[in-house]
This record gives structure tokens, sequence and C-alpha cells, in this order.
């Protein structure tokens, strides 16, 4: 181990070895979760020993930081912890956390089916590209990120189909923001999504007269970006009088629906494009007492 090598060197090391190998986003993410979290708290240590990592992980949970945000900065906190060891940086040893086993569990914002009727079919009524974008969130689930980044080019009429590969987002990368266009959230998020025929009826007549190569949202070579997306969804909720919710409510709204339609899960885990199928599951089946009576009963009928 090297004499006064701090954790943050070490810290500021690993970054810089990964932003040759990672996502501009992914790079982003690092810079926030190193600079705002692990170097306040771990930053002059020379020595991190498993105590101050609990410490650590205790205090940021004291701070009103959700467990799977924790998580999240742990497994950072972790590789850069074998990246000093594999550099003799740092001495290699065994780091084990232990976490509360009862947090609250915050609840996923879902549009009732009345309001959402009432929110499509307002914007099927009040035609402009933003408007047609909140109809296609409503109908395929996609990330705000999505839909910003989709073109005419990918809504396929012939096909029936919306293909996603694209995202937007603005990062925060080496002391500046910039709009960045990538590859969606995970490969799963790589899909294609069916139409509905009101929709797809909806869209043919305008898709004639639009330029493939434009974003949908604002029918032109640049996009919309996300927050400025998410203000025009605030206003037009605040305007309609609906309750309060975020524009990822569109995406919960429609897997919702789904589960409540009886699709099968391995279906609506694709639709939303989730890495896997427990995602979906953990989000958004929940079985009320009903459904467990059923699933008894149903196991005392086989066994008589």
């Amino acid at each position: 181990m090297k004499e006064n090598t701090n954790f943050k060197s070490v810290a500021l090391a690993w970054l810089s070895h990964k932003k040759l190998y990672v996502k501009k986003s992914t790079y982003a993410t690092y810079c926030i979760l190193i600079g705002s979290h692990i170097i306040p708290f771990l930053g002059e240590k020379c020595v991190v020993k498993e105590n101050d990592v609990q410490d650590f992980v205790n205090s940021e949970l004291e701070r009103g930081l959700s467990l799977k945000t924790v998580k999240d900065i742990l497994v950072v906190l972790k590789m850069i912890l074998r990246f000093g060891a594999k550099n003799s940086l740092f001495p290699d040893r065994r780091i084990d956390v232990v976490f509360p086993t009862q947090r609250e569990k915050a609840d996923i914002e879902v549009m009732s089916v009345s309001n959402q009727r009432r929110l499509m079919c307002y914007v099927r009524e009040h035609f402009s590209f933003r408007n047609l974008g909140i109809l296609i969130c409503l109908s395929s689930g996609i990330r705000i990120g999505e839909i910003c980044a989709l073109r005419w080019a990918d809504i396929d009429l012939e096909c029936g189909v919306i293909r996603v590969s694209k995202t937007i987002q603005r990062i925060y990368i080496d002391g500046h923001t910039e709009l960045i266009e990538d590859a969606p959230k995970t490969v799963n998020s790589n899909r294609e999504i069916p139409l509905t025929r009101e929709l797809a009826a909806y869209i043919r007549p305008i898709r004639k007269i639009v330029k493939g190569e434009f974003y949908l949202l604002s029918n032109s070579p640049t996009p919309v970006e996300p927050r400025t997306y998410r203000t025009y969804f605030r206003r037009l909720t605040e305007k309609l009088g609906l309750p309060p919710i975020r524009f990822h409510g569109l995406r919960h709204s429609f897997a919702t629906r789904c589960i409540e339609s009886k699709c099968d899960y391995k279906t609506v885990s694709a639709l939303l494009g989730h890495s896997n199928i427990s995602t979906t599951l953990n989000l958004y089946v929940h079985p009320g007492l009903e459904q467990k009576r059923r699933c008894i009963d149903a196991v005392a009928r086989l066994l008589k």
C-alpha cells in the first residue's frame, strides 16, 4: 500500500479509469454519487474499514435516502475499494453491511381509470405534438427520455409498432450540463411496442405529412428535452384539475392497466423494457386478499 493515499485520490483514479469504458450518462451518475455522497464522508481516510462503511450507510439512510439509492451508492463504493486493492492502494478486505430489515415501501403513482380516460380524451381532442406524446406514453408505457428521443421514422405503421432505440437526458459532467442522446437504459429497453388500432388510426394522417428524421414531440430536427416536457405535462394536469402526478406516473399507469387486464407478466415486462421480470413483479403485482383466497381454495380443491 502506498503511503499517504487517501480514499479521495483512489476514487478519482477509479473515476478516470471508468470514463474510458462506460456511457456518458453512467459516468455522470458516478461523478454525482462520488462527489456528493462518498467523498464527503470517506474522502480523507487512508484506510476504509467495515465499520466506516456501515457508518456511512447508516448516515445516508438517516438523511432520508431510499434503501435502493444507498445500495446503488454502495455498489460504486465497493468497486472503488476493489480497484484500490487491485492497484495496491488499499488493503483487500471483505466488507459486509447490515441494512434495516423493514423500511416503508414507496407507493407508485398511478392515475385512476377515470382520470386516465379524461386525460386521453383531452389530448386526442386537442391535437399538438406534445399532446400526442402523452397519448403514446399512456398507450405504450415508454419512458420520458424515450418519447423525447422518438423520431417519426421510429413509428412503423405498416408493421404497427413503435421502435424504441434511443433516450435523451440532460447530464451533469465535468462541471457543466449537456443534453445527450444515447442507447436506452438497458439492453431490454431496445424494443418494439405494438400500436393500438386507435392510436395507429390517429397517427396515420399525420405521418403522411411529417419528415421521418424529425423528432415527434417538436416535429423539428431539435428535440424537446425531458425537463421541458415534464413542465408542460405538469401545467396540463393543473389546467385539467387532475390530481398531481409525475410524468413517470404515465408509465406506472400503463403497466397497472396491463396487470388489471390480466396480461401475462412476462409480456408486460417486455413491453416496459425491464431488465428482468422480477422488476415488473415487485413494482406492479400485489395480490389482494380475494386473489389469495382464490389461490388457497384452488389448492384445497386439488387436494380433495
